[in-house]
């Protein structure tokens, strides 16, 4: 079963979240916790037994109703591994401008590459306040891609754009 929940910072509901799982009989397969703006966004994937499951829902349909928390949670299965995907890691920093992370999903679009995870923030830089832009992306390249040709094309796109970009497998 796949959560996702929006509430105030101060609100994180991570903890009875995490309890009212154990207590249906799941197991938390998944977690991502994220702070964005003056909110925290959960993402979890539960796991467990039909019967368990269940419980789970029922258990979340009472959370919602009690605390004020923007909850949503559904059945989905588990990923299947993606054996004939390479995973990649993408960097980027560069001066902040309007549409500089639209513009990098759109190259990965169009190229059939899969982005799996994405945490892109904009900053001021410490020596000199300028706006700053940063971004890390994970890719699931297609294996039969020519992996230097790929590369070599983003940075090249990269330059145009003024990016400073590193592309490099995950190693782990």
């Amino acid at each position: 079963m796949l959560i996702q929940t929006l509430t105030p910072s101060a609100r994180t509901p991570l903890r009875s979240l995490a309890k009212r799982l154990a207590d249906a009989g799941c197991n938390l397969a998944d977690a991502r916790v994220t702070s964005i703006g003056t909110d925290t966004s959960l993402t979890l994937l539960a796991t467990g037994t039909w019967d368990a499951v269940a419980k789970l829902e029922s258990a979340l349909a009472k959370l919602g109703r009690e605390e004020d928390l923007h909850l949503v949670h559904y059945r989905t299965d588990g990923r299947a591994p993606t054996t004939r995907h390479l995973p990649y890691l993408i960097e980027v920093i560069s001066a902040d401008r309007p549409g500089i992370l639209t513009k990098i999903i759109d190259f990965f679009d169009r190229h059939d590459i899969a982005i799996d995870q994405m945490s892109s923030m904009r900053y001021q830089a410490l020596q000199t306040g300028a706006p700053m832009f940063q971004a890390q992306i994970t890719v699931g390249i297609p294996a039969d891609t020519h992996i230097a040709a790929l590369r070599d094309d983003f940075l090249e796109f990269c330059d145009g754009l003024n990016l400073d970009a590193i592309m490099d497998p995950v190693k782990f």
